[in-house]
């Protein structure tokens, strides 16, 4: 598969607490034949504890939250940098909902990756991906 724009990355969504495996490890392979960065998304939201704080989220409690998410990223993006050394990885956390992350990477993207869960049909991140992408998108068997 020709990459969609020279030199573009690819952009891997991946939820830190539940990775899909198969779409993982294309997107490395994949980055890893083109010769380009991948780069690997982590979307996450606050806690539902956060409904029934009458302030808003205190600015300590965000930072501790934030910082277990990259922390947990990191740790399960460490084996695949092990497995596939020659590709540069840039892990990138944000605050958004998965698809509208995706989405918005997907303007500096030659493909955006993101995995299928067992039960056969597309999930609402792979929906709004196809419908939305400003590349392609390859959805991967988790």
């Amino acid at each position: 598969m020709p990459i969609a724009r020279h030199h573009a990355e690819i952009t891997l969504g991946m939820d830190a607490h539940d990775p899909a495996e198969g779409a993982v490890d294309f997107a490395f392979d994949t980055a890893q034949r083109w010769g380009v960065r991948l780069r690997a998304v982590h979307a996450w939201r606050f806690p539902s504890c956060v409904a029934e704080l009458p302030f808003g989220v205190p600015e300590a409690d965000r930072g501790a939250w934030e910082d277990q998410e990259v922390q947990l990223f990191a740790d399960e993006l460490r084996p695949w940098r092990e497995e596939y050394p020659h590709v540069e990885v840039l892990e990138d956390v944000r605050l958004l909902p998965p698809a509208q992350a995706l989405v918005r990477l997907s303007a500096g993207a030659g493909l955006v990756v993101v995995g299928r869960r067992s039960g056969g049909g597309s999930g609402a991140v792979e929906r709004v991906l196809l419908r939305e992408s400003l590349c392609p998108v390859a959805v991967v068997p988790a």
